[in-house]
């Protein structure tokens, strides 16, 4: 009899959790009235594959790629059924594809997060807790969290409810905060550096700093980050595509998933570097957005527009609407439909829009800007002229 750890490292089997596919469905259908054993290990691996966090696919490189193409394909094609452009979704689809599934002896799991263009930040962005991953176990907050590090080894959390919690990080293992849309949290480093994190973003971070550097990685999402200055060790953001030198400073990163990367300096000065490429330095009030080719393009910005979301409040300047909802589908995790003649494109939007615990007064702030009305359907938001 199969094993569930068999179901995980087959191919046919990810495809059925990852696709929406009538012939998959029938064949594991079919599967568990011929092998009603193996029932309970199938449920085991989905299982697994909802709740137990983000690995290192074991698939091989052309499974992997195969598997990716098909699932943008099948967004694709349901994204045609309709006339209505979708132009904020949520990344679940595409996501669970990275959900690779490196199994271990014991029944705890080893979370390990890369920065690489090949893993897609997996289902737990979708989901409705903050995760803190360390000492390879896993940590649920139903709120939003704000997390404070000492030089000790241990983390105080701080709950939205006011609960707090004290637990122990192994200083020799990378830690991973996992905030998923809809929710947000602030993290505090050993070194007394402060970061705000928005929805949908993965963080690695270390317990404590070595003697030599301070490095931490953004996988995905936005944060601002005030760093402590430190002359003797270097701080460094990894992205994907790039990496961030800092000198003592304030600045806010975005690398959302199908969106640009940039970074927009706040106060003091960092510099920017990807691989291949020489050193470039930005000034207060720039923003530097990311190519993917390796060159990166600047321009003169406000840049409260691009960090007043961890105050609660989005701040615009003739910004299309579209981009508009695109913030705010992000931070409420919602998706936002409209028909063809709805065109927001050619709207824009200047002022501040608070984001408030009630959705409808921040919809009726937008159907007031844009001369339309909407309805809401489960987490769709459905957008229509008046």
């Amino acid at each position: 009899m199969k094993h569930y750890t068999d179901f995980l490292k087959d191919g046919k089997f990810l495809r059925w959790q990852l696709l929406d596919d009538d012939a998959l469905n029938q064949y594991w259908m079919n599967f568990k009235i011929e092998h009603p054993e193996s029932i309970k290990e199938i449920e085991q691996a989905i299982v697994y594959i909802k709740n137990e966090g983000i690995n290192k696919s074991n698939l091989d490189e052309n499974e992997r790629m195969l598997l990716f193409h098909k699932i943008q394909t099948t967004i694709l094609q349901k994204r045609k059924v309709t006339q209505r452009r979708v132009f904020w979704y949520s990344a679940a689809a595409v996501s669970l594809l990275l959900i690779g599934l490196t199994l271990f002896h014991s029944q705890r799991k080893e979370v390990v997060i890369t920065p690489d263009k090949e893993l897609i930040v997996g289902e737990l962005l979708n989901s409705e807790d903050i995760q803190l991953i360390t000492n390879k176990e896993s940590i649920y907050f139903q709120n939003d969290i704000d997390v404070k590090l000492d030089k000790r080894g241990k983390a105080e959390i701080l709950q939205k409810n006011k609960e707090l919690r004290e637990i122990e990080i192994k200083q020799e293992q990378l830690n991973t905060l996992i905030v998923p849309y809809g929710k947000r949290s602030t993290l505090t480093l050993a070194d007394g550096s402060k970061i705000w994190l928005n929805s949908g973003s993965v963080l690695e971070f270390p317990a404590q700093f070595d003697s030599k550097k301070r490095e931490i990685s953004l996988t995905s999402g936005e944060m601002y980050i005030e760093v402590m200055p430190d002359q003797t060790k270097p701080f460094f953001v990894h992205t994907s595509g790039f990496n961030v030198r800092v000198y003592g400073t304030k600045f806010n990163i975005s690398n959302y998933m199908g969106s640009l990367q940039s970074v927009v300096l706040v106060e003091g000065s960092v510099s920017l570097q990807s691989k291949g490429h020489k050193e470039l330095f930005i000034t207060p009030s720039e923003k530097a957005i990311y190519s993917g080719s390796g060159t990166f393009e600047t321009q003169q910005v406000d840049v409260d527009q691009f960090i007043s979301w961890k105050e609660g409040y989005l701040s615009f300047d003739k910004t299309p609407m579209n981009e508009v909802l695109q913030k705010i589908g992000r931070y409420y995790n919602l998706s936002f439909d409209y028909e063809q003649d709805v065109n927001l494109q050619k709207r824009t939007c200047s002022g501040k829009i608070y984001l408030s615990d009630n959705f409808d007064n921040v919809m009726t702030t937008v159907a007031l800007l844009t001369s339309t009305q909407y309805r809401k359907e489960n987490k769709n938001i459905f957008i229509t002229n008046q």
